[in-house]
C-alpha cells in the first residue's frame, strides 16, 4: 500500500512538472523567501510531535511551481532542535477559482528520552525519528475572502521503534483579506481533522494571521482542542501566539 501511494504521488508530480515546462517556459522568476517565526509554545498536528515549550521556526522556499521548502523547528529554551522538515510541493491550477498542490517530504523529529543504565543511574539522549511523507491540498476560492479547502496526509515512520503509518482528512475553510484598521489585514482558517496513529481522534483547530501590508512583521496564532480521541498525547487544550518576519526576493534568469 505504502509503496503504491509513492508511486502514484511520483507520477503526479512528474507529470505536473513536465506540463509546467511545457507550460510555463517563458516564466523565468524564481522566488526565495524566509520566515523566521518566534512562539510561545511549539505545537504540531501531530499530537506526539508537539513541543509544549518556546519555539523559534525557520522556513524557507524557494522555486517557482515546483519549490523546496524546508523547515527547521527548534526549542528555544535550550537550543535543541525540534525537528526538521524537507518539504518539496508543487502548485497545481485546475482553473483560476481550483488549485492542487502536491507534497512530499523527508523529516527527521527529535525527543529528549531518558536511558537507564545497570547501577540505576540515567543520562539523557536525544533519539531521532525518520518519517517520508505524502500530502494533497485542493482548494476552492469561492471569492476574494472565502476559501474552502482539505488535506490528505499519509506519513510512514521509517524507524523500528516508531509508529509506521498516520493518515490525515481534513476539511479547512478560510476567511481571508479581513478589514481591521489602516493597512492591517487578517486571515483566519478553521480546520476539522481526523487522525488516525494506531489509535485515532477528530480534532479541530483554528489559526489566525495578522499582518501589516507594509511591514515584514506579523502576529499569529492557533489553538487545538480534541472532540474525541484516544490517541495518547501529553497535552488536551493548545494554544500559542508567535511573531515572524518574512523575506522575500525574487531572481530572473539571465538570457
Amino acid at each position: 500500500m505504502f509503496k503504491l501511494f509513492i508511486i502514484a504521488l511520483v507520477l503526479i508530480i512528474s507529470s505536473s512538472v513536465i506540463a509546467q515546462e511545457n507550460n510555463d517556459t517563458e516564466n523565468k522568476t524564481t522566488n526565495f523567501s524566509s520566515v523566521v517565526t518566534v512562539q510561545n509554545k511549539g505545537i504540531s498536528t501531530i499530537p506526539n510531535l508537539t513541543l509544549g515549550k518556546p519555539a523559534v521556526i525557520f522556513d524557507m522556499k524557494l522555486g517557482r511551481k515546483l519549490s523546496f521548502e524546508p523547515q527547521f523547528r527548534f526549542s528555544l529554551e535550550d537550543g535543541k532542535p525540534w525537528a526538521m522538515v524537507l518539504w518539496w510541493r508543487y502548485y497545481g491550477s485546475v482553473s483560476e477559482r481550483f488549485k492542487l498542490t502536491y507534497h512530499a517530504n523527508y523529516s527527521l523529529s527529535f525527543k529528549t528520552i531518558a536511558l537507564y543504565n545497570a547501577d540505576g543511574s540515567d543520562r539523557e539522549v536525544n533519539r531521532t525519528n525518520r518519517y517520508l511523507t505524502g500530502a494533497i491540498t485542493p482548494g476552492y476560492q469561492l471569492n476574494k475572502y472565502i476559501g474552502l479547502g482539505a488535506y490528505l496526509f499519509y506519513a510512514r515512520g521509517i524507524d523500528p521503534y516508531i509508529i509506521k503509518n498516520t493518515y490525515l482528512a481534513s476539511f479547512q475553510p478560510t476567511i481571508s483579506n479581513i478589514p481591521l484598521f489602516k493597512s492591517f489585514v487578517a486571515r483566519v482558517r478553521s480546520e476539522v481533522y481526523f487522525l488516525k496513529m494506531g489509535e485515532d481522534g477528530v480534532f479541530f483547530s483554528t489559526r489566525f494571521f495578522i499582518r501589516n501590508k507594509n511591514s515584514p512583521f506579523s502576529l499569529s496564532g492557533l489553538i487545538t482542542q480534541p472532540i474525541d480521541s484516544t490517541i495518547p498525547s501529553d497535552y488536551d487544550f493548545l494554544w500559542n501566539v508567535g511573531v515572524s518576519y518574512t523575506f522575500n526576493q525574487k531572481y530572473t534568469k539571465a538570457q
